[in-house]
């Protein structure tokens, strides 16, 4: 029962909804947050450098205060900011897709959760893969009839 509310796409753009707002709110009031995501959803640019990369954990906290704060935006169900990454503060546009984010955090106090699992490019991908599973059957069927080799162009 859970497995099916957590994939619901309903459930997903509730959550992610519930997250905007809240993070709307946070921005309003002046409030630093962390969020803790799932580094492989994460987009920067300009890349970073591997170096830099290979750093991060699958699950990464990022703290969103001073400047960094001050360039978050969301756009398009993402949460965008600029941040420096290293000694040499290597500057870059970090991307966050809402639904990778899985806890907001304020003062170290998880104040969102987020349990949602977006499904839609599995079941887009499993869709194509039938579709194209079906065209082939149909043509493999449509061939394996002798009377069917008049429609078929001679070459």
């Amino acid at each position: 029962m859970l497995e099916s509310l957590i994939e619901d796409r309903d459930f997903a753009k509730m959550m992610k909804k519930h997250m905007q707002e809240l993070m709307s709110i946070l921005f309003q009031k002046d409030q630093n947050f962390g969020i803790l995501c799932k580094i492989e959803d994460v987009t920067f640019n300009p890349e970073l450098p591997d170096d830099m990369n290979a750093e991060f954990r699958p699950l990464t906290l990022f703290f969103l205060a001073g400047y960094t704060f001050e360039t978050a935006q969301i756009e398009d169900d993402m949460l965008i900011f600029e941040a420096g990454f290293g000694s040499d503060n290597f500057g870059s546009v970090v991307a966050v897709p809402l639904l990778s984010i899985l806890q907001i955090i304020v003062d170290e106090t998880p104040i969102f959760i987020n349990i949602a699992v977006e499904k839609e490019d599995v079941k887009e991908k499993e869709k194509s893969e039938v579709d194209e599973n079906g065209v082939k059957n149909s043509m493999a069927s449509f061939l394996s009839n002798p009377e069917n080799s008049k429609f078929l162009k001679k070459k």
